[in-house]
């Protein structure tokens, strides 16, 4: 339990601080209006075309900063991660298969998000679609490893 413990907390530790400084550098898009149009699309989708600073929601300060300054965002999205998979394993380590049902679904969302950071033209957009790929690979692979040798487990017992 104290391993369980200790790994949630440094990596919510992490993950808040890695979150409050990738918002604090998403902040400055409303310094730079010529980035209205095109680091807005959570505004835009709920609110229509942005004309003023405060109409920008707080989400679109981190894909700013995911576009410009992607450090932070990128251990923003490893330790948030981490913690899903944790978290996941902890919840479903009895029925494994639905842990590579979980990976499997989360490898999806993370193909998706490279999805949409695939076109940017930007280098942390870019750093941003292969930390997604590689992350959504990882997953993948991981959750395959889990389901065949479920799987094979599952064989071996029905067959003794």
């Amino acid at each position: 339990m104290f391993r369980f413990i200790f790994q949630f907390g440094a990596a919510s530790v992490v993950f808040l601080f890695s979150t409050l400084a990738a918002w604090y550098e998403g902040s400055a898009i409303l310094d730079h209006p010529s980035e209205w149009l095109n680091s807005t699309p959570i505004t835009q989708f709920m609110d229509g075309t942005v004309h003023e600073s405060s109409n920008i929601l707080q989400w679109d300060f981190f894909i700013y900063a995911a576009k410009y300054e992607p450090t932070f965002p990128m251990i923003m999205t490893v330790s948030g991660l981490y913690l899903l998979i944790f978290l996941g394993y902890y919840i479903l380590k009895k029925v494994r298969k639905w842990y590579a049902y979980y990976l499997f679904l989360i490898s999806g969302a993370l193909f998706l998000l490279s999805y949409f950071s695939f076109e940017t033209s930007t280098d942390g957009g870019q750093k941003m679609f292969v930390l997604f790929s590689v992350c959504g690979s990882f997953c993948m692979l991981i959750g395959l490893i889990t389901y065949l040798k479920t799987t094979i487990r599952m064989k071996r017992m029905t067959t003794e």
